[in-house]
């Protein structure tokens, strides 16, 4: 059984998850009106990881004992400068969700909900992975700077990167 302390904290990454979700839709929504179908695909589908990110702390929660709460949700932001300022926001949001989740371990650890903590684990490695990338994205950009023909190279390899991932958030939910 959770501890209404773990359920709360749980129920607040679950926002996070959510919210995170709704913010890579809204910006893979404004790079296909762009015509970045390469970004567009990839912030499509970690638009869906974030949301199976999100189901899966529901059923965690709702299986302890506790009640995963679906939250109400502000709307993103629907229009952005460029893609590297998107990139450049995805990392600085993906440093917050890891903060976020160390923070809900050690309510976990503070609480003895040792089970808890266990199954945090996986958050826990999915964030070094997603910081990773997100800083890998961030610095290909970089090295783009300005140039339009980088910017459509580097849209074209996003469309390769999302097909080489494909199933990783399935492989993600078998945990």
């Amino acid at each position: 059984m959770l501890s209404s302390k773990v359920t709360k904290a749980l129920n607040t990454q679950i926002e996070l998850e959510a919210s995170s979700s709704q913010y890579y839709l809204a910006m893979a929504s404004w790079a296909e009106t762009e015509g970045l179908s390469g970004v567009s695909g990839f912030l499509y589908k970690h638009a869906d990881e974030e949301r199976m990110h999100m189901l899966k702390l529901i059923k965690f929660v709702n299986e302890r004992g506790g009640h995963g709460i679906v939250p109400a949700l502000k709307q993103p932001p629907h229009k952005f400068k460029s893609v590297k300022a998107v990139f450049e926001e995805i990392l600085k949001h993906e440093i917050k969700v890891t903060s976020e989740i160390n923070n809900l371990v050690d309510v976990t650890l503070k609480e003895k909900d040792y089970t808890t903590h266990n199954f945090l684990q996986w958050y826990v490695s999915e964030q070094i992975e997603e910081e990773a990338l997100a800083r890998q994205i961030v610095d290909k950009l970089k090295l783009i700077g300005e140039d339009r023909s980088g910017l459509y190279f580097f849209d074209r390899d996003l469309i390769g990167i999302t097909a080489s991932t494909e199933g990783g958030a399935e492989k993600g939910q078998k945990n």
